[in-house]
């Protein structure tokens, strides 16, 4: 017979979740911190030249303002996770959201590059604080099929404020003037902020702070149970990962974190093992990684991000240095595949449930298709017979695959978890993606820029968009692989006992 890779106690397939319709409302608070956290990203591109001209702000400054955020954010997940699942996933999601608010109100005030990026430093912890938590919760009150559409929603979400990000920050900035129109890009977090806060005290169940509802067992040691030391360890391996790629200096020395951060995982590893060997309860269950579900999903989703964030970096570069038009017009170029991205969520987190991973695996030929039309598209326009407005079709199916893949690759990875680290290991996810993001858009505009040194924007955009294809004909192998051990599983399983013996 099969055996799971944990004990029963400690699986998540049937958690105790209450039935009370009040969970609908937690995850309207949790989309309304989620999509504020998201918008505050996709507005602050546009925001970047206005920035350095009302703070006259350099070059550098301005690289912190996007780094900066991307570091604390990346670094705090796995932690901020954890002590959720401990210490209670409401409680630890409404700090994280009077973090980001204050922050976002501090950014907006900000006198100097400075303080700006101090504030945008705060920024990313805040959301590292909210955002594990609300994929922990959404674990925590939905199962089944209700799971699916829960993180379909949470989909919605992501591409509705991808979407309007950019045209909200245009419409502040045209409206309100340069130095006050970038400053309401972060200030219009501040209401939205304090809403979610209010319907978060309002409806979140008491006390806030607590042992996470439906985690099973005991905690011993109280503090200690956050796992200091893991925490630790686990937060410089990221930053040592992160910092070369965000910093992107052309240094040497910088570079030699890398192998540093292989050490420091090593050594997170070996005390993992040595904490769990003690009686506490570690940071992060090292079985999960023996879950088939978990460990492919983890994998695809960071070869995901790896490659296919890096597709509106070369649309932008493209359409403004090499076809000539401005950052507005860029922007535009994206709306409908976003706007599609939020159906395409809807949609799949209703399916996934009864289709399992067929529907990532066909979001992942829908995105494969979407950049070998973008290539054609971009020749064609090169040699005068399309116009590049064209692309906005290519890119629509690009918009289908991220609604088809996100979400529903996020409910399939986190099905088998236990519940006791939901959070915890949604974070992890999560890192995936951060280094995926990271790694990719400093590799593939390595190799676009390498390109243009002896061709054009157009032969080096099309270099690099056939470099996405590649990592995402890898994720699809790994999707693909998915599927066979979920079928090999349910085969095992319906083996009857005597046979089996």
């Amino acid at each position: 017979m099969s055996q799971s890779p944990l004990p029963a106690s400690r699986r998540a397939d049937l958690p105790a979740v209450s039935d009370d319709p009040v969970r609908w409302r937690i995850l309207s608070v949790l989309l309304i911190a989620i999509f504020m956290s998201l918008i505050g990203v996709s507005i602050v591109n546009v925001a970047l030249p206005s920035i350095q001209v009302a703070l006259d702000a350099s070059l550098s400054d301005i690289q912190w303002v996007l780094s900066g955020y991307a570091l604390t954010f990346g670094v705090v997940l796995v932690s901020a996770g954890r002590a959720g699942d401990i210490f209670g996933r409401g409680g630890i999601f409404l700090v994280g959201v009077v973090v980001f608010t204050l922050s976002s109100a501090a950014a907006g005030l900000a006198p100097s590059a400075n303080w700006l990026n101090a504030a945008r430093l705060m920024q990313g912890v805040g959301s590292g604080l909210l955002s594990p938590q609300a994929l922990g919760m959404i674990q925590q009150y939905f199962h089944g099929e209700e799971r699916g559409r829960a993180f379909g929603r949470l989909g919605t979400a992501v591409g509705v404020s991808v979407a309007i990000g950019p045209v909200l920050a245009g419409f502040l900035i045209k409206v309100a003037g340069v130095d006050l129109g970038w400053r309401l890009t972060f200030l219009i977090n501040l209401p939205i902020g304090l809403l979610t806060l209010a319907m978060g005290l309002r409806w979140f169940p008491r006390p806030l702070f607590r042992r996470a509802a439906g985690a099973g067992g005991t905690v011993r040691g109280g503090w200690r149970s956050l796992d200091p030391v893991g925490a630790l360890l686990l937060g410089l391996a990221v930053l040592a990962v992160l910092y070369p790629f965000v910093e992107a200096r052309d240094s040497l020395h910088i570079w030699l974190l890398l192998p540093a951060s292989a050490l420091l995982l090593v050594m997170w590893v070996a005390w993992e093992r040595r904490w769990a060997r003690r009686g506490f309860s570690p940071m992060v269950d090292l079985g999960i990684f023996s879950i088939p579900s978990f460990a492919n999903g983890t994998v695809i989703m960071t070869l995901y991000f790896l490659g296919m964030t890096s597709i509106w970096v070369l649309l932008a570069l493209y359409v403004q240095k090499g076809d000539g038009r401005s950052a507005f017009e860029s922007g535009v170029f994206g709306i409908p595949a976003s706007l599609l991205s939020a159906y395409a969520a809807h949609w799949a987190g209703k399916r996934v449930a009864r289709l399992g991973r067929r529907v990532v695996i066909g979001g992942l030929i829908l995105a494969i298709v979407g950049l070998i039309l973008c290539c054609v598209v971009i020749a064609l326009h090169e040699a005068g017979y399309l116009s590049v407005w064209w692309l906005v079709l290519s890119l629509s199916f690009v918009g289908l695959a991220q609604g088809s893949i996100i979400s529903p690759n996020q409910t399939l990875t986190l099905a088998d978890v236990p519940l006791a680290y939901a959070g915890s290991s949604g974070a992890i996810m999560q890192t995936g993606q951060r280094i995926g993001t990271s790694v990719g858009i400093a590799v593939i505009t390595a190799i676009v820029f390498s390109t243009l040194k002896v061709s054009s924007w157009a032969a080096a955009t099309i270099t690099g968009f056939c470099a996405i294809i590649l990592v995402t004909l890898v994720a699809l192998a790994f999707a693909f692989k998915d599927q066979r051990d979920r079928s090999r599983l349910r085969a095992t399983e319906a083996v009857p006992l005597d046979s089996a013996l």
